[in-house]
């Protein structure tokens, strides 16, 4: 089975998100990253699942959805992926990685 972690910046992310969905509902709030957190969970079969980040130019780096938001990962090994960062579709993915 695949180890998934985490790291800060998709950390940071999911803090981000759930500030900005819990100014109108806390509720929703923890829905919606218990979700996104749920979804990763189908990296853990080691099959490689999702696209390519069509703004990276790196087949370990792929990403899968939830919803509007893209859950962008990289894959370290056949025992390993790292979630790199989690970001609403509609943003400019390439201005956040600038930054």
């Amino acid at each position: 089975m695949v180890q998934i972690k985490w790291l800060k910046s998709a950390k940071s992310d999911l803090k981000e998100i759930y500030d900005f969905i819990s100014l109108d509902s806390k509720r929703y709030a923890r829905f919606q990253i218990e979700k996104i957190q749920h979804k990763t969970e189908i990296l853990r079969n080691g099959n490689v699942i999702g696209k390519k980040v069509s703004e990276i130019d790196d087949e370990n780096v792929r990403e899968i959805f939830e919803g509007n938001y893209r859950i962008i990962y990289r894959i370290i090994s056949k025992d390993e992926i790292h979630i790199l960062l989690v970001h609403h579709g509609a943003r400019d993915l390439l201005q956040k990685i600038k930054s």
